[in-house]
């Protein structure tokens, strides 16, 4: 079974005050969907993710970084998470390839929020699969690049605008993803 793929951020400097300032900074330079048949959804979550959730609304697109702070802090708390479920465009292959909306989840946690210690931001990917060299199919390596593509753009960009102290991508297994995608690009003797 293929793991999710995320991206964790630690940032320097970072107070409960200004959390949400830097997860706006997330918000402005992500690269929504233009395919997306859905609007993004805010939840907040107190605690950890076991708890009920504390508020789920309908973000309209295109997704307004200001309006969707102003929401959450209205619920700034020490232990809140704040997430925002979206999509960007990626190439998937169903039947054939295509370029597809695909599920993202941006969130910002809280000090005390129940969660890898001093963690601040972390992006969910999706399945790690969407960059990966498919097995099977070599037809597919340029639109595995173009995804890889966007994720390395993606990653610059943050780290140009937040106050990085370190990041990890990474997946479910705990692995470092860009181990695991040497490994794969190797196995199949392939450049990607």
């Amino acid at each position: 079974m293929a793991d999710q793929l995320y991206l964790s951020y630690w940032l320097r400097g970072v107070t409960p005050l200004n959390l949400l300032h830097q997860f706006e900074k997330v918000l402005e330079i992500f690269p929504y969907s233009q395919l997306a048949p859905f609007d993004a959804v805010l939840r907040l979550h107190a605690v950890s993710y076991s708890e009920p959730v504390l508020l789920e609304t309908p973000i309209p697109s295109p997704v307004d970084a200001d309006a969707v702070v102003k929401i959450a802090a209205e619920f700034q708390n020490a232990d809140v998470a704040h997430e925002l479920a979206t999509a960007w465009d990626l190439w998937r292959k169903e039947k054939e390839w295509k370029l597809a909306a695909s599920g993202v989840t941006i969130a910002c946690f809280a000090p005390d929020f129940d969660r890898d210690p001093d963690e601040h931001l972390r992006i969910n990917f999706g399945l790690e699969t969407q960059f990966l060299p498919p097995e099977d199919d070599d037809g597919g390596i340029p639109m595995v690049r173009a995804n890889l593509r966007s994720l390395l753009r993606l990653v610059h960009d943050l780290d140009a605008r937040l106050p990085v102290e370190r990041r990890q991508l990474w997946s479910d297994s705990g692995e470092n993803f860009a181990a695991k995608l040497g490994l794969a690009i190797g196995a199949g003797e392939r450049e990607i």
